[in-house]
């Protein structure tokens, strides 16, 4: 008896580092096996891309803290015109007692609507878009901290579809540009108030980037998301997961009336352009040569990476220099020209009075002309002060 005793506790141990490696072999999960029934080494069964080595992010919180302060919502009021009373719009009515009563069948009443914008800089300074202001009396901007405040236009831009409006606020949180280095596949937040709901944050990724010939801006160059952007989102931000802002929301496509997956933002190198312009002289000024181009998508006779075509030369500097229509531009400067929008924002963010070489092949040959750039008029812009930059 005592003999058994003596062996009890050795035969325990075994059986207990038994059941250890037992345990650990069915923890161990089973080697990849490849279509023919082979065993795939073990070095191939690691995971594509290591997200804790390549510093992955689960969480954007730290982003929306950064930016989310910046982010303003605007609310606008207008006057319509409205009849006082349905009967006055009877068509039996008018036909009977005729336009006798005028105007005084009509009265203004306010209409409030929603957009966003973005405060860049400290004392005061948002950028939105133009087409949530263009047509307002009077502008409030609500803060994220609460404050409310009302702004005055300083300047706008239709044809890139920016604005820029002040308010009188001090301790102004501020969003920084970021102007390069926006890639497809990049992780993107949207930050606006939708729908009047409040201020809410979408995430997305950049689709695509220089977006052009949309019709829905003179100057596009827009970067496509699909983070979701609804009514209401126009004017806010477009940022990075740093929390930089490399856009402003401006339009959606949709076929409802809500997001589809795809929006577009005015990228950050067009904000600062206009914003910089509107706050130097009130507007902003771009250049012309006196071109008309023919829209990308109707280039079917040019190679898909060859210049631009001439369809008419208007009287400017264009037809002085001696370019015909027909000429395919191929090259401005030291830029290679590859589509009309690409030149045609060249010419624009050139000062009026710089010469530009401008190279064209006309009959199998190419030519080169010196161009010197006019001032593009404006066009329905609403100017505000003069605000020079701060040196």
């Amino acid at each position: 008896m005592r003999r058994t005793f003596v062996w009890l506790p050795w035969i325990l141990l075994v059986i207990v580092i038994a059941g250890f490696f037992v345990w650990q072999k069915a923890q161990t999960p089973p080697a990849p096996v490849a279509a023919d029934g082979v065993k795939m080494p073990a070095e191939k069964t690691q995971p594509l891309v290591d997200t804790a080595r390549q510093g992955g992010v689960v969480s954007y919180s730290e982003a929306v803290k950064v930016a989310a302060p910046a982010v303003v919502n605007i609310f606008t009021t207008q006057k319509v015109q409205e009849t006082q009373h349905p009967l006055f719009s009877d068509p039996r009515f008018r036909e009977f007692f005729g336009d006798q009563f005028g105007d005084q069948m009509l009265q203004g009443r306010p209409e409030n609507s929603l957009g966003s914008g973005v405060i860049v800089r400290k004392d005061g300074y948002i950028l939105t878009n133009n087409h949530v202001i263009e047509k307002a009396d009077q502008i409030v901007v609500a803060l994220h901290d609460g404050r409310r405040a009302q702004a005055k236009v300083i300047g706008t831009d239709p044809e890139t579809d920016l604005a820029v409006i002040k308010i009188e606020l001090d301790q102004l949180p501020v969003l920084p540009f970021k102007l390069s280095g926006n890639e497809v596949g990049d992780v993107v937040l949207a930050i606006g108030n939708p729908f009047g709901v409040g201020q809410t944050v979408t995430q997305g990724i950049i689709s695509a980037t220089e977006r052009s010939n949309l019709g829905i801006n003179t100057y596009e160059d827009f970067i496509q998301t699909d983070a979701a952007i609804n009514p209401g989102n126009s004017g806010g931000a477009l940022i990075d997961v740093a929390g930089n802002l490399i856009g402003i929301n401006t339009a959606i496509f949709s076929r409802t009336g809500g997001s589809m997956g795809i929006g577009f933002a005015i990228p950050a190198q067009i904000c600062q352009y206009v914003l910089n312009g509107i706050l130097k002289d009130g507007r902003v000024i771009r250049g012309r040569v006196g071109l008309q181009l023919m829209p990308n998508a109707q280039e079917m006779t040019l190679e898909p990476t060859k210049g631009a075509l001439v369809v008419q030369v208007d009287d400017g500097p264009a037809k002085e220099a001696g370019i015909k229509s027909g000429d395919v531009i191929v090259q401005v400067d030291k830029l290679k020209v590859t589509n009309t929008n690409q030149l045609i924002n060249y010419v624009a963010a050139q000062a009026p009075g710089t010469t530009i070489n401008i190279q064209v092949e006309r009959d199998g040959k190419a030519l080169k002309f010196d161009v010197e750039v006019a001032e593009r008029p404006a066009v329905n812009q609403r100017q505000g002060q003069f605000i020079p930059l701060p040196r």
